[in-house]
């Protein structure tokens, strides 16, 4: 998303929020529990040009958060709890998740002490080629090679491109511009244009990846507190709806049986990379209840309601976005509103982008 919708959306949700029209749309919008999708905790400051930082917050924002949410009447449970209430239509008391998705280091470092203060349980979804020592973190690398230039010439879309790289503002729009272009190919040649660059600016792809994750000895120790969940998340971190069948089944398979076999624990949560729906749909939602998984999470936005008892393997998420820390977006998205009329927006314009 880029600055200026950002301002735009901040400026919406504000908007609701000092109108009472999110409290008005509550009822209907509100559901009857939430799944947060974090990546990184973290305390560093924000930077001039730091475009994954809305994969980002504070363990200060973490804690008010957790704070903010029980207070408002919701018990905060495990993905086995979420499953259990949904199928058991127990919906006295709204309910809400956190969960993680790759597996970082600050999540054992700065979240995990925060819900263990709080005796409070939370998952984390991990690639099982991530511990391995194989991450391929190409949205933060491609960030990382524009920090450091003043000016790029590369391919894009087969056409030569310039790029101005002389100030934040100059590398954002080059980053928004490259970083979407590379979604939209195959994430094979995506990655590799990135380790093209890595290799041509003399980064270190391999080691920057390996010193952001988790190893397994990590994720054991995490696992042996009852509080974590540990859910698959692919083996190589792969859009699902890009890949054949038969690759697709094998991506969410193996790294199932992987979990399995390293945390000793049954993986019966997953999360799709990605999670738009140009990366999860019908088919990766029916391999996901195929490998009996009893939860799998998308990045589709909105609270969860009694209908999804039926969709189990695609439940969306409510993200704790790094450019969004302020408790009071938090209450507006916790009433549904801007989801619900999201989805009001769409049904009038079909083909309008999400937020």
């Amino acid at each position: 998303m880029s600055r200026r919708s950002t301002k735009l959306l901040k400026a919406a949700l504000t908007t609701l929020h000092y109108t009472g029209i999110d409290g008005m749309m509550a009822p209907m919008a509100r559901g009857v529990g939430v799944i947060f999708m974090l990546h990184h905790v973290n305390p560093s400051p924000p930077q001039d040009f730091e475009p994954n930082r809305i994969l980002k917050i504070t363990p200060a924002f973490l804690e008010a958060v957790i704070g903010e949410v029980r207070s408002r009447g919701f018990d905060i449970v495990s993905l086995d709890e979420l499953h259990y209430r949904m199928k058991e239509g127990e919906y006295d008391r709204p309910f809400a998740c956190f969960t993680f998705d790759d597996g970082y280091k600050d999540n054992a470092r700065y979240a995990y002490p925060i819900f263990r203060k709080h005796e409070l349980p939370f998952a984390i979804y991990v690639p099982s080629d991530f511990p391995d020592g194989h991450a391929d973190l190409w949205w933060l690398l491609l960030e990382k090679v524009i920090a450091q230039k003043e000016q790029m010439s590369v391919k894009v879309d087969g056409r030569r491109r310039d790029f101005d790289l002389s100030d934040g503002g100059c590398k954002q729009a080059a980053f928004h511009e490259i970083y979407w272009w590379l979604r939209s190919i195959r994430e094979d040649d995506a990655r590799r244009f990135v380790a093209d660059l890595c290799r041509d600016n003399h980064i270190d792809a391999r080691a920057f990846c390996n010193d952001l994750v988790m190893g397994w000895d990590d994720l054991r120790d995490l696992a042996r507190d009852p509080l974590v969940t540990i859910g698959a998340h692919t083996c190589g971190h792969y859009a699902l709806a890009k890949l054949p069948t038969a690759e697709a089944h094998r991506q969410m398979a193996d790294s199932i049986r992987r979990m399995e076999s390293e945390i000793g624990r049954s993986c019966r949560h997953f999360s799709y990379p990605y999670g738009s729906e140009d990366a999860a749909g019908a088919r990766e939602f029916q391999l996901a209840r195929e490998l009996g998984m009893k939860t799998a999470v998308t990045t589709r936005k909105g609270p969860l309601f009694a209908e999804h008892e039926g969709a189990m393997t695609a439940l969306p998420r409510i993200s704790l976005n790094g450019d969004y820390q302020n408790l009071r977006y938090l209450r507006v998205f916790l009433t549904g509103a801007p989801f619900l009329l999201h989805r009001m927006i769409r049904k009038i314009t079909p083909h309008a982008r999400a937020a």
